[in-house]
């Protein structure tokens, strides 16, 4: 799996052509330094050069350092991320060889004026500052100065990490959301603990060591719950379905896999390096679509549909070969692992405060957001994947009401696989901000998990729903009083394709990319006549009707 990290980066930065890498320079010499896309895009082409590949950018990768370096120290600039980058190619470069040593010293020399209060963005002079996961940034790059023999303050970084130790729950995941404590974004608690993974795994043994280890042990058993059987990370707030994503997982997964390794638990080391397999396939898939994209759709780059706005290209897609490089530095190949597809069964409950239901069984995963946040998110169950299924032909992420990203659609309104109840002749959705759901009981066996919640409409309707995940299938049950719906998107545009839809009275099938998705019911489908949007693309919206009691068969084979 190493080499193929270095694959894959490689593949990552080939979505830059050579005028693409030109032209990124010459605009960045002419503003300055404005963020790290510039460094991170310089640190992966040296530490590709230094592994034998990409020998033809040398030259311009030289004249690209020279000026990071020089920069960096200089002017604000997000270099709370550049600079643990920059020292990782300054020290794969030294190992290779492949630059003399006096431009070395020059790089080390301009690195080493580096003053944290003058040079980071984010960092606290006092623990009760409130500053998040740009703390984590600034204290690692501050760590990997240190380790380099490049300047640094030890003291500086441990007040930094005994800062961040407030920020991790019960379960140990980074709530990162300071703005409201209850909507936290699960990309942002893969962020900081892949950070934390990375320090540990480069040798920090100080005063925090033993509050992060634990936190990370008990978080990595839930992640492995947490991730669908595609591979892919959890949906949930900003930040999510870019490719970078799997990067974070893997970073966490391999770690763990070798935390179990070193204890002589072989079984679960296995288990995570096959789940980081995994995540790697998952990435390797997307890098392997023409022309590469940084986000998990096929619409053109220039629309930037799905991203946010600090989600460009020029910074995110990089980001995908940062991370691998992060993996290969944390990954054991001596692990013996099986790539095996995933069919564990498991039941997984986050705080309140990332407010999600994991259900994993024969296949098939599946993910609830009980309290969503309506400018990413809605509520319901916001997730259907089967392993060697398209990650959206059901639903991959639900479709908010108020998208804090890029779509394309008129007017976006929250839609997710919830229940639905008649109102003055149309109808009230559970995905809506103002529904409530509450889990009311989980179960689980080898062969099925289930979960009972309860969805509560503004009007003061109740809808219980009734989950079976088996290998044969997703079974929704759903008792109300009255007229029941139960909401069903049939994926229909991701950019380029059109998937091929066909409905009648009691069934609904999707057909993309080989696979078929299909809804079956007891009660009828109404075609809604709507298009609702996702980061992923457009899904065609209709609903299975029934009176007090319906069921409805979920299926992707």
């Amino acid at each position: 799996m190493k080499e193929k990290y270095i694959d894959l980066m490689e593949k990552a930065l080939s979505a830059y052509s050579d005028e693409h890498i030109l032209r990124y320079f010459d605009q960045v010499k002419e503003e300055g330094l404005t963020e790290h896309g510039f460094p991170r895009l310089t640190s992966n082409i040296g530490i590709l050069i230094a592994f034998g590949r990409r020998r033809d950018l040398l030259p311009i990768f030289l004249e690209m350092m020279d000026f990071c370096c020089a920069s960096i120290p200089n002017r604000l600039a997000a270099n709370d991320f550049s600079v643990r980058e920059i020292i990782s190619c300054l020290c794969e470069v030294e190992r290779a060889g492949v630059v003399p040593e006096e431009r070395t010293k020059k790089w080390r020399a301009d690195l080493a004026t580096i003053d944290p209060t003058k040079t980071y963005n984010r960092f606290v002079t006092t623990v009760d500052i409130y500053y998040r996961n740009w703390v984590l940034f600034t204290a690692l790059s501050e760590f990997f100065r240190l380790k380099a023999g490049i300047g640094g303050s030890e003291e500086f970084l441990e007040l930094q990490f005994l800062q961040q130790m407030q920020w991790f729950d019960e379960n140990g995941m980074y709530g990162d959301d300071h703005h409201t404590q209850n909507h936290q974004p699960i990309q942002y608690d893969l962020v900081p603990r892949g950070l934390c993974c990375v320090l540990l795994n480069e040798g920090y043994r100080g005063k925090s060591y033993e509050v992060i280890d634990e936190n990370l042990k008990k978080a990595g058993l839930h992640t492995l719950a947490m991730q669908s059987t595609i591979g892919e990370m959890a949906f949930g707030g900003r930040s999510n379905q870019f490719l970078l994503n799997e990067g974070w997982l893997i970073c966490v997964l391999e770690f763990e896999a070798k935390r179990y390794a070193r204890e002589g638990n072989a079984a679960l080391a296995a288990k995570f390096k096959a789940a980081s397999a995994r995540a790697l396939s998952l990435t390797e898939q997307w890098l392997n679509r023409a022309p590469i994209r940084h986000v998990k759709n096929r619409f053109p780059l220039e629309t930037k549909y799905g991203c946010e706005g600090y989600g460009y290209f020029d910074k995110y897609m990089i980001t995908v070969a940062s991370l691998l490089y992060s993996a290969y530095t944390v990954c054991d190949d001596s692990i013996p692992f099986e790539p095996t597809t995933d069919r564990d069964s498991s039941v997984m409950r986050t705080t309140d405060g990332f407010h999600k239901l994991f259900l994993k069984c024969g296949g098939y995963a599946l993910e609830f957001d009980t309290d969503a946040d309506p400018h990413y998110d809605a509520n319901g169950l916001g997730r259907v994947h089967r392993s060697g299924a398209p990650s959206a032909i059901c639903l991959s992420c639900p479709c908010p009401a108020t998208p804090n990203y890029t779509v394309d659609v008129e007017t976006p309104f929250a839609f997710s696989l919830c229940s639905a109840v008649k109102q003055d002749g149309g109808w009230l959705f559970g995905a809506n901000e103002d529904s409530a759901y509450e889990i009311l009981t989980t179960s689980k066996t080898e062969s099925e998990v289930s979960a009972e919640l309860l969805c509560r409409f503004a009007n003061g309707q109740a809808v219980k729903e009734a989950y079976s995940v088996r290998e044969d299938g997703v079974a929704v049950t759903l008792s109300g009083e009255g007229t029941v719906g139960y909401a069903l998107p049939a994926f229909c545009f991701d950019g380029t394709d059109s998937p091929e839809i066909s409905v009648d009275e009691q069934s609904l099938t999707v057909s993309y990319e080989g696979k078929v998705c299909r809804y079956t019911t007891n009660g009828k489908i109404l075609n809604l006549g709507k298009v609702a949007a996702n980061r992923n693309g457009h899904y065609r919206t209709f609903l299975a009707q029934g009176e007090d009691n319906l069921w409805v068969k979920i299926e992707i084979v």
